[in-house]
């Protein structure tokens, strides 16, 4: 086996390479990375992402898994929609979910992450957020799942309401994949 990711357990960045290394169904080694015991401070880890940040992959060639389940859409502007939710993620979502996860002013961080929900409560499309399951769910997936037990430990921040009924119902789909299941961190369970 030629591909190895290496990983740490709960970041949702790791999850989203471990997910869709998963829905192509590519055969795939996984280093699990301990944060606590300075794995990613290693010299062999840095020979690998001076950033020292994973996840990493480690592949002898680039775009090679053409056949599988595809990660973004044929069509070019369902495509150009999805890589602009994948990107709205990242960029607004995950910084919103830093500040809850530091704890930094937590009236204002949960009335930014219930505003952000409400965007994503109102652009899901079906099942999944833009047709058929893609990178744009595989990304979500881990930042909401991160979110959720996150929110659950703070008291009185997980509210009814914080997720809406389409978000939920999304949400209980993803969990029941088996590509999830699959990937679920390891020091969640």
């Amino acid at each position: 086996m030629s591909v190895v990711l290496y990983y740490g357990s709960g970041s949702p960045y790791a999850w989203r390479a471990w997910l869709a290394l998963e829905h192509k169904g590519v055969p795939h080694e996984l280093k699990t990375m301990s944060f606590a015991a300075g794995d990613l401070r290693t010299s062999e880890f840095s020979a690998l992402n001076p950033r020292r940040r994973v996840p990493v992959l480690v592949d002898d060639a680039e775009d090679r898994w053409p056949a599988g389940p595809p990660l973004f859409a044929a069509d070019v502007h369902t495509r150009a929609v999805q890589r602009r939710m994948v990107r709205e993620a990242d960029q607004y979502l995950a910084r919103i979910i830093e500040r809850v996860a530091a704890g930094d002013r937590a009236e204002e961080a949960r009335s930014d992450l219930q505003r952000d929900l409400n965007y994503w409560e109102s652009v899901i499309t079906g099942d999944y957020f833009s047709g058929a399951l893609s990178a744009v769910d595989l990304t979500l997936y881990p930042f909401l799942a991160l979110v959720l037990r996150i929110a659950s430990r703070q008291p009185g921040f997980a509210e009814a309401g914080l997720v809406g009924s389409r978000l939920s119902a999304w949400l209980d789909r993803m969990h029941a994949l088996p590509l999830v299941q699959r990937t679920w961190p390891p020091h969640w369970r």
